[in-house]
């Protein structure tokens, strides 16, 4: 099974300047639309890097548990929450598919931009450890890039397309990104995003209903289901 390769402690200031980007903003507001959060719910953030759901979330929910792989990732979070005077929000350095919480612990799930760094077995056990904190009824709602590798889709070739062409338009180091980038994905290295179809059969795999995919107008989409109520 394939995890995150790259070392997000030396990366923390670039994910917190992604997050705050207007793109990333907005797909915040719609996973957490979406993930309909009220004040007694409990809520887990997976791969919650400096807190681009976490820390909103926290203002709306009686506590949420943000894990992430990275300790530099969790320290930055946790003092962010401290100067935000947020004592309902936990940040713990773990796994997507080991969640360092008991069965039925949470109402919500929620994710952005987490498991394309898992290949496919590691997503269907990311899927499979939501199901198994979550209770009864509880909600999943993630963000993530959502397309193949391959040219026989259209979408996926747009994608590609519009990929290539940004990397290209920053001359000689984008080239080099570029060609890094291709040898990453001949060894198996790089990310692993899935197509939009892919997620709605593995959201089904692992036991949700109510599951819903919507692709957006770049490489990303949104997802949602429930686990059934007892």
């Amino acid at each position: 099974m394939s995890t995150m390769t790259k070392n997000w402690d030396r990366h923390v200031i670039d994910g917190e300047a992604v997050a705050r980007c207007p793109g990333f903003l907005s797909l915040r507001e719609r996973i957490l639309e979406l993930a309909q959060p009220e004040s007694h719910h409990r809520a887990v953030d997976v791969g919650s890097g400096t807190g681009l759901l976490a820390l909103p979330l926290a203002d709306q929910v009686e506590h949420v548990w943000a894990v992430d792989l990275s300790v530099g990732m969790t320290d930055y979070l946790r003092a962010k929450a401290s100067s935000a005077g947020l004592e309902n929000l936990q940040a713990v350095a773990s796994s997507a598919v080991s969640l360092p919480l008991v069965d039925d612990a949470v109402d919500l799930v929620v994710s952005n931009y987490c498991f394309h760094h898992l290949d496919d077995a590691g997503k269907h056990l990311a899927m499979l450890e939501a199901w198994r904190v979550l209770r009864p009824g509880g909600r999943l709602v993630f963000g993530d890039m959502m397309f193949g590798l391959g040219l026989g889709d259209a979408r996926d070739r747009e994608v590609l397309t519009q990929k290539v062409r940004a990397m290209l338009r920053k001359g000689v180091p984008g080239v080099v990104r570029l060609l890094k980038n291709a040898g990453r994905v001949a060894s198996g290295r790089w990310e692993h995003p899935a197509r939009a179809d892919w997620w709605a059969h593995e959201l089904r795999r692992a036991g949700f209903i109510d599951v819903g995919v919507e692709v957006l107008n770049h490489e990303g989409g949104l997802a949602w289901a429930k686990k059934p109520a007892r």
